[in-house]
């Protein structure tokens, strides 16, 4: 389960937005199909109205209605249910039985049918006894006074029951972080559709241009043939992009359990917003406070320490009292109390070789268990620098790319002029939009790349429900302050 913990943030924290004009044009999605946080339990049924998702709703649906979620819920309780079965060994247990016999006895199915005493002889005796009966009611109280095993085997199962809550609020992180990652990718996707049909209609304005320029005889059929090309693959790219951006849909709404053919609206666009930088100091220090598979991984380690001692303890004596009270007689109005008290001390002295094998097997998982352990801080240090550069890298992309399509698009326009102009052919305006087209995706990129970073920093550092809600609701404020 920590491994695949591993994988899921590792790629997530390490992902790079791709584009090939004319091919598929998502990224990759790095969650694997099978991994239940790309699913969830959808409730009611479609309706016609179009939901309206902001990126918080979006969160706070997944984090209700995805699987991964829900499964981590039921660990919890599966959890606890073994705590409360260690526990019936350390805790006194009392019980109460009735009961009301009425028997009938055959003396000769015994082979007792005389009674004979040296020098005297009976007849022999009838072998049918009965029938007759007798009532009697009673409790019994069980009370284990000394058991080591059972008592760290107790405590054993409280760290584990720890050990699933702090799973639980890790399988939260990890929501966010797949509800985030598709959010944007689904807004990325809706962008490329928006930039895709401004450039086909730029490349059919241009179409246009040099038809009516063919036409007039100022320009030669090669230029009406290449912007007519031009404007047919830009087309072919709307197809892609919007046959994608459909699919990411579907992707989506399957990540926070909407129902089946629902019809929704995303309300964001992608968000961006700089951060004050933090130190590497600084987000470890919070990463190995907050990190919930961090805090799920030593509890744990500490349930196995406390199953080691338990299995050891298979050695030690065990004491325990034992009683029970209750009235009984041959009927109802004639009965008359009894009772039974035993104190009893067990010691184990051979027992197969049973307890030295439990002590291997504790050893073994102990061990484990603190490998495991050394392993997350050396992850989490990884994670949490690999995110801070991730960080840095994109923010100084979307400052690149930016400046990119401001100067992509001067260039069209000066290349659109010189055509017009008839200081040149069309070669340089097709080689412009090509760089108006690149640079707008590499913009949308960089958001995106930039967007996800932050969310996996959080992730890193343990804070992704927290942090990220606090970012979109700082976003939200602003936006309100600002109209």
């Amino acid at each position: 389960m920590i491994a695949k913990r591993f994988a899921l943030t590792g790629a997530l924290a390490l992902l790079s937005a791709s584009f090939a004009f004319g091919q598929s044009t998502l990224p990759s999605n790095p969650l694997q199909p099978q991994s239940s946080y790309t699913g969830s339990v959808p409730t009611g049924k479609p309706t016609p109205e179009v939901i309206k998702l902001s990126f918080i709703d979006a969160l706070a649906r997944g984090l209700k209605q995805n699987l991964g979620a829900l499964l981590a819920t039921n660990g919890i309780e599966a959890a606890r249910g073994e705590k409360w079965k260690k526990l019936g060994d350390v805790l006194p247990n009392l019980t109460t039985d009735t009961t009301e016999t009425a028997e009938q006895v055959n003396l000769a199915q015994t082979g007792f049918t005389k009674i004979s005493v040296p020098g005297f002889s009976f007849a022999s005796v009838n072998p049918i006894v009965g029938p007759f009966g007798y009532f009697d009611t009673r409790a019994y109280l069980s009370v284990p006074l000394f058991n080591l095993n059972a008592w760290n085997s107790a405590r054993s199962a409280e760290q584990s029951v720890r050990a699933s809550q702090h799973s639980y609020k890790d399988a939260r992180e990890l929501v966010i972080l797949v509800v985030g990652y598709n959010y944007l990718q689904t807004i990325s996707a809706a962008s490329r559709v928006e930039t895709v049909e401004a450039q086909v209609k730029t490349a059919e304005a241009l179409s246009n241009q040099a038809a009516d320029q063919l036409k007039a005889g100022t320009s030669p059929a090669i230029d009406s043939l290449r912007a007519r090309v031009e404007f047919q693959t830009r087309q072919q790219q709307l197809i892609s992009a919007r046959n994608d951006y459909e699919k990411q849909r579907i992707a989506f709404a399957r990540t926070i359990g909407l129902p089946p053919g629902q019809a929704f609206e995303l309300t964001e666009k992608i968000p961006y917003d700089p951060q004050p930088p933090v130190t590497v100091d600084e987000a470890l220090q919070r990463a190995y406070t907050m990190r919930a598979d961090y805090l799920s991984a030593e509890s744990q380690m500490h349930a196995a320490e406390l199953a080691r001692r338990a299995a050891s303890a298979e050695y030690y004596p065990t004491l325990s009292f034992d009683g029970n009270y209750g009235v009984g007689g041959p009927m109802l109005d004639r009965t008359h109390g009894s009772f039974e008290v035993m104190g009893s001390l067990k010691v184990p002295i051979f027992q197969g070789g049973k307890t030295h094998g439990d002590v291997l097997q504790a050893d073994s998982n102990l061990a484990n268990s603190r490998a495991q352990l050394a392993n997350l801080k050396s992850q989490i240090d990884q994670d949490v620098r690999d995110a801070l550069f991730d960080v840095q890298s994109a923010t100084d992309q979307v400052t690149v790319a930016r400046s990119n399509v401001d100067l992509a698009s001067q260039t069209l326009d000066q290349a659109r002029d010189r055509f017009s102009a008839g200081v040149t052919d069309n070669i340089e305006v097709v080689q412009a939009q090509d760089a108006v087209a690149a640079a707008n995706e590499s913009l949308i990129s960089s958001l995106f790349n930039y967007n996800v970073a932050r969310i996996s920093l959080a992730r890193s550092e343990g804070i992704a429900e927290t942090g990220v809600m606090q970012y979109l609701k700082g976003r939200a404020d602003a936006t309100k302050d600002g109209n």
